[in-house]
């Protein structure tokens, strides 16, 4: 059985290279990032830093163990994704020689076993290459991660001898994973399918494909009600989480009925035209071949630009929350006196503060405000207490901080500066999607220095310098989207290099059951040329309608945020992403069915 299992991967070794390359990747990306995250548990500080410098590193370091944690997650998700659709095409190209083996007494188990010790194998080797790809990829996210302002400069990933067997083990365990709907499909095969081609082998969608994807479509139907329903912002974020995953899940197990459907739609543009007319009927009737290429595509729109649309859309809400509840018209960068032509002005000052309640200590920034202006320039209130009451020793727990068991009357010491105060807690504010405002206290309380902004209400006809609040609140919610930018900067091109990877070994596999195809092309009077610009354009319908595909599941997930309480100011569809992401897939695509179909059809005629 162990020979077998060597020889095939031997003499099928393009068919695997795209599942050796996935294992690979994602075993380099455990590796680094587990060292990363011991790294990140255990810091180590340099001497000199004050407390809150010290809080600041310490969350930066929670950050960056967030990203190592999804990114390891993706990878080993993206893997399994791969190594399954290898050999779910491989097991298909083999039913002749699987029958071949039934028909001189192989037993089906036996078959399982082989194709299960073929993916040991390809795991274990992918495991062995990906090591060194760990070393690289530690630095490469070190680098990363400290561009990103996440990590300190000083920051060190020492090497982990535990994280290095860790990620073998994740390899083998995710090409295992990856094999066993193959494995178990390739055990149903039965001896005539060594004479005869059976229906079986024609049949694309499985009766378990068939439930998993039905099953994921009635889920997520049911999540996009319920977004829509709640017409809550939060429930719609949360939801369309949600979302993203069920329908990439729907619609890559229906990819061969929906992706043949949906490749109609650009047959209408370009008709009448014979590459056009033979790259449409290589998408329809090719079912296995398209939904194999379209898959990878839509799980990367679907989650990437869900996923960005989704946060882009929560910044944006930020701001347009902002806007509704400030009554001012102008926002300055300094303090402003009152004068004539000003109804009010609301100077605000940030400083760090160091909060302790009992032994929870929290290292943050507060606000210096006067109560009275304040209230002249913001309709939102506090849900307990008074700002009335924000003068001499007090302190008002802000937006950001609403949900963490403050209590009302409560005693708080506070570090400001080089004083350490105790004040009473008079207010707490409602919760906002605002989380940066998080300690109120009176001007009276603060230190020295500190930013500063003023928000003047003006009276009618007055005008002064300065950003509007309209622009005021659109910037603070691009600051958000701007220091959420580089963390999904990051998964994209994560997820972006496994995709790439999955439609290119899609393409390569498909090439091997095309040869014969473009050989009779050939003879029916097609020159070399026609038949690469077929395979093009066949690879490039198959790109429009994953992208297609993907953007719909997109759309589901953010359906919520445009029934939410802001509605369509909300929304932030991520134009740009979505372009980028369709021209680079048409060019690895393209590419990869040019130089696999020109490769193809190198030989003579007279040898196929």
């Amino acid at each position: 059985m162990l020979r077998l299992s060597v020889g095939a991967l031997r003499t099928r070794w393009q068919l695997f290279a795209g599942a050796v390359v996935a294992v690979a990747l994602g075993v380099g990306l455990v590796q680094s990032g587990l060292q990363m995250l011991a790294a990140t548990d255990r810091p180590v500080l340099p001497a000199g830093l004050s407390a809150y410098q010290r809080a600041e590193v310490r969350e930066g370091y929670v950050g960056a163990a967030t990203l190592l944690g999804m990114s390891v997650m993706l990878a080993v998700f993206l893997s399994v994704f791969i190594v399954s659709t290898t050999f779910g095409f491989v097991t298909v190209q083999r039913r002749r020689e699987f029958g071949l083996l039934r028909l001189v007494g192989a037993q089906r188990g036996y078959l399982c076993l082989m194709v299960v010790t073929e993916a040991g194998l390809l795991g274990l080797v992918g495991s062995v290459v990906g090591l060194p790809l760990g070393v690289l990829a530690t630095w490469a996210q070190s680098w990363l991660l400290v561009r990103l302002g996440m990590l300190p400069s000083w920051f060190e990933a020492p090497w982990d001898q535990g994280a290095v067997w860790a990620a073998m083990i994740v390899g083998v365990s995710t090409a295992l994973a990856g094999v066993l709907a193959a494995a178990w499909r390739a055990s149903r095969i039965n001896a005539l399918e060594a004479v005869v081609e059976g229906s079986a082998a024609r049949r694309v969608m499985t009766g378990w494909r068939w439930f998993w994807g039905l099953s994921a479509t009635f889920g997520t139907v049911v999540l996009v009600i319920a977004a829509q329903a709640a017409r809550d912002l939060v429930a719609g974020l949360m939801i369309g989480l949600v979302v993203m995953i069920s329908g990439s899940v729907a619609l890559s197990q229906l990819s061969p009925v929906v992706v043949p459907l949906v490749g109609r739609v650009p047959a209408v543009v370009v008709r009448g035209n014979l590459i056009a007319d033979l790259a449409r009927a290589g998408v329809l009737h090719a079912v296995r071949r398209s939904a194999a290429t379209a898959a990878p595509l839509i799980v990367l729109v679907g989650l990437v630009v869900g996923l960005w649309g989704t946060f882009g859309s929560l910044a944006k809400a930020v701001g347009v929350e902002q806007e509704r509840l400030i009554t001012a018209d102008v926002v300055v960068d300094h303090a402003v006196a009152p004068g004539p032509g000003i109804v009010a002005a609301s100077t605000q000052t940030a400083v760090p503060i160091v909060v302790t309640r009992g032994k929870n200590t929290v290292y943050s920034e507060a606000i210096g405000i006067d109560a009275a202006a304040y209230q002249q320039t913001h309709k939102l209130r506090p849900r307990k207490g008074s700002l009335d009451r924000l003068t001499g020793r007090t302190i008002a727990i802000g937006p950001g901080m609403a949900v963490e068991g403050y209590k009302l009357g409560s005693i708080l010491k506070v570090a400001l500066g080089n004083r350490v105060v105790a004040v009473k807690v008079v207010a707490i504010m409602p919760e906002t999607l605002n989380v940066s405002e998080n300690f109120f206290i009176p001007r009276s309380l603060l230190p020295a220095g500190g930013r500063t902004e003023t928000l003047v209400k003006l009276a009618p006809g007055a005008t002064m310098d300065g950003q509007t609040v309209e622009e005021w609140a659109e910037a603070r919610g691009e600051a958000q989207q701007r220091s959420n930018s580089g963390l999904f900067a990051a998964l994209m091109g994560l997820a972006g290099v496994f995709t790439a990877v999955a439609v290119v070994n899609a393409v390569v596999m498909s090439t091997a059951d095309r040869r014969r195809e473009f050989a009779l092309g050939r003879m029916a009077g097609l020159t070399r040329g026609q038949v690469v610009a077929i395979a093009v354009v066949e690879s490039a319908t198959v790109v429009v309608v994953g992208v297609l595909l993907g953007g719909l599941v997109a759309a589901a997930a953010m359906a919520g945020i445009a029934a939410g309480p802001y509605g369509l100011a909300a929304l932030a569809i991520p134009w740009r992403l979505l372009g980028l992401i369709f021209a680079s897939a048409l060019v690895v695509v393209g590419t990869a069915a040019a130089l696999t179909a020109y490769r193809a059809t190198s030989r003579r005629l007279g040898t196929y």
